[in-house]
């Protein structure tokens, strides 16, 4: 015990003067290339503000309402029988899923820190609840990266179903992540039995007398919270934009694609692609650029790709640990989720492309998905009507396949007496 508690006190140490030197030295390297730390700043607050911002912004304020008034509780309720079993996370986690999968990261984080801040959750129930919920939306995996950076839509529906197959996988294998305090944080609410549309309407009600809100107090709150969580996000684009330009300058990146390159050659990939694995490593777009473009094999570009997606960078990573800091939840599950997330999404990328060369034929995209400019209002408005459709397909769906869980294990159980 002893030695354990030196030992934490040594990486203490270790973190602490390496978080000094390290800023120390990015803030010598930004006096040094003034002019490349403001051009990545300005690329990256135009990322933010004709992006990000316009994207999320929506989705921020719609989920803080709809915890407010208690819609997410009734959602909850329903959702049970189907999130428990399969995730054993709350029914509410399928609300945090969906908004995940209609308009993308870091979206999910948010409504986890939310649901932990409001008891809605336990610590280990958001820890599993953020491990698979992490996911890229359809829009940047049709469009931007089959479209736009392959010029192969047909890649699309291929490198979408093994980003979010991998994503339940990683979910289903979290469901086991810290199951010994599963006794101490499960409520008596969600052993209960009985009419699940009755209890569904009491939630929603108990919720909404908790809260007490009027409705403009509520929509104020909820549009200043949302923009005050969307400033941070663009604090740390910009931030991360910066770091990656200056260690591309001062040439650490050239060790990381050494170490890369030998990981690939161990597993018969192209060493080319591993410029594209260390862009990947800090921030998704540069590094899905980057490995659309590599001199390998398709079946290994798309693969690469699709890890790259899935583990979504280390720009991402630090906006989520913005977000979840606050509500205490642990980064290291996370990172442990999102490395698992990219080994299985590019095995099942691998896996699809070899067994079924068609496959993604069989699929149609969307004509929102191949929409070349990103900059009009109206292709605003098309996204946010495509994701808002996106989000009640995938509720009303997640609630169909609850309630049927549910009706049967009520007759099964009818049926034991």
């Amino acid at each position: 015990m002893k030695f354990w508690g030196q030992g934490r006190r040594y990486r203490s140490r270790l973190l602490a003067y390496f978080l000094a030197f390290g800023t120390v030295f990015i803030t010598v390297s930004m006096v040094q290339y003034p002019k490349e730390a403001f051009d990545s700043a300005i690329a990256g607050l135009n990322l933010w503000w004709n992006v990000v911002f316009p994207s999320l912004l929506p989705f921020f304020i719609l989920s803080e309402i709809l915890m407010g008034s208690g819609v997410v509780h009734f959602i909850g309720v329903l959702l049970e029988p189907l999130m428990r079993p399969l995730f054993n996370v709350p029914g509410v986690g399928a609300f945090a899923m969906s908004m995940g999968l209609a308009s993308g990261y870091p979206m999910d984080a948010v409504i986890t820190s939310k649901f932990r801040q409001n008891k809605m959750c336990s610590g280990i129930e958001a820890e599993r609840l953020l491990s698979f919920t992490n996911t890229a939306d359809p829009l940047f995996m049709f469009g931007a990266v089959a479209v736009g950076m392959f010029g192969m839509p047909e890649l699309g529906a291929i490198i979408a179903l093994a980003h979010y197959l991998s994503s339940f996988l990683v979910g289903i294998i979290f469901r086991f992540h810290g199951r010994s305090q599963d006794a101490a944080t499960r409520t008596k609410e969600e052993r209960q039995y009985g009419n699940i549309i009755r209890r569904a309407f009491r939630a929603l009600y108990k919720a909404r007398q908790e809260d007490g809100r009027s409705l403009s107090q509520l929509l104020g709150d909820a549009v200043r919270s949302s923009i005050n969580t969307i400033l941070l996000i663009g604090g740390f684009i910009i931030l991360f934009s910066v770091f990656l330009r200056i260690v591309s300058i001062v040439g650490i990146t050239g060790g990381l694609t050494k170490a890369f390159a030998f990981l690939l050659e161990l597993i018969g990939f192209s060493p080319s692609l591993a410029p594209s694995l260390v862009n990947g490593l800090f921030e998704i777009d540069l590094g899905a650029v980057s490995a659309s473009q590599a001199a390998a094999p398709l079946i290994e570009r798309a693969a690469v790709t699709s890890a790259i997606i899935a583990w979504s960078g280390l720009c991402v990573h630090g906006q989520v640990a913005s977000i979840v800091i606050e509500s205490g939840i642990r980064m290291a599950p996370y990172m442990v989720a999102r490395l698992l997330h990219a080994i299985i999404a590019g095995v099942i990328t691998i896996i699809l492309m070899e067994t079924s060369p068609q496959f993604s034929s069989l699929f149609i995209v969307p004509v929102m998905f191949t929409l070349g400019s990103s900059k009009g209002i109206s292709f605003w408005i098309n996204r946010l009507e495509q994701a808002g459709y996106q989000l009640l397909i995938l509720i009303a769906i997640l609630l169909t396949i609850s309630l049927a869980l549910h009706l049967g294990r009520s007759l099964y159980v009818n049926l034991k007496r």
